[in-house]
């Protein structure tokens, strides 16, 4: 005979399961979103990163593709095809123009796929990786050359843009200083000549009196993309008085020599479009694409 416990034979004691306390669950959840408040803009920011390398990589191999061109065509660039209008009567547009409305002449194209989809298979390449949303007709558009028609508006011949700036061939208007920026022409005088940048501008016809680029700006929100355009990010100025200079981005540049630089806003230079080609006047205030924010380094 055992004293002093109970005999259970085989038997174990039963142990009763206890649950969490509300108090205890209240804890554990505060100590979740603590964790990811932290680890959250952390790995924002490390995707937005991984984009901007990515991104320097595309505007690269992009450079590359269009050095090979020049080589197969006697040292010359591609033609802009950021035009609008024909003959005579024509001006420049937008330099994120992928396919322009029309050609100037029969002897140019108003597809940059037209002349470059031979040496850039997959047109990922010339979007940007930290915009809002893809452009869901890019791969048709580049495929499509100088008939794409998208079929969200008819049968008609219809441009498209995208989120990068492509500058050979380009020609726009410096402010304050009225000089002329060039974009290269030709491989061989080209140097440190600017080609692609990300898009980065003020007072876009799809985003009045806001500050607007493919890389995300704090504070901002997506300026929803067109049947004919690219998504991207736009923060408006409203009463801040809030200056490019004030928006904390890191943009990417390529340039002719095959070399890509990170630059900020506090390192450029304002750029409109040319409305008038006989005399380089440019879209006043409140119309057109508004202003181009270029890097500085492209002066040199």
């Amino acid at each position: 005979m055992r004293t002093g416990r109970v005999w259970m034979g085989d038997k174990r004691p039963y142990l009763r399961q206890r649950g969490f306390t509300i108090i205890e669950l209240l804890v554990v959840i505060a100590i979740i979103s603590m964790l990811m408040a932290i680890l959250v803009p952390s790995l924002s920011k490390i995707k937005r990163q991984a984009g901007s390398l990515l991104g320097a990589s595309r505007q690269r191999q992009t450079t590359g593709s269009l050095s090979v061109f020049a080589f197969d065509h006697d040292d010359w660039f591609p033609d802009s095809v950021a035009t609008i209008g024909s003959a005579s009567n024509w001006n420049w547009q937008e330099p994120m123009m992928l396919t322009g409305y029309r050609a100037r002449s029969p002897r140019l194209h108003r597809s940059m796929g037209e002349y470059l989809a031979e040496y850039i298979e997959d047109a990922s390449m010339l979007y940007c990786p930290n915009a809002p949303q893809k452009y869901k007709y890019l791969q048709d558009v580049w495929e499509a050359g100088d008939t794409w028609d998208n079929p969200e508006t008819g049968p008609q011949l219809d441009p498209a843009s995208g989120t990068y700036c492509f500058f050979w061939g380009y020609m726009g208007y410096l402010e304050p200083s009225g000089r002329l920026f060039r974009g290269p022409t030709r491989s061989h005088d080209s140097g440190r000549s600017l080609m692609i940048s990300d898009y980065f501008g003020f007072d876009h016809h799809r985003s009045r009196l806001s500050f607007a680029s493919c890389e995300k700006i704090k504070g901002s929100s997506v300026a929803p993309g067109t049947p004919l355009s690219s998504a991207f990010w736009a923060r408006r100025q409203e009463e801040e008085d809030l200056t490019k200079d004030d928006l904390q981005l890191c943009l990417n540049a390529a340039f002719a020599d095959g070399h890509v630089e990170k630059y900020s806003p506090q390192d450029t230079m304002t750029m409109r479009v040319i409305w008038k080609v006989d005399t380089a006047e440019p879209y006043p205030p409140g119309l057109g694409p508004g202003e181009f924010f270029l890097p500085q380094l492209s002066s040199r």
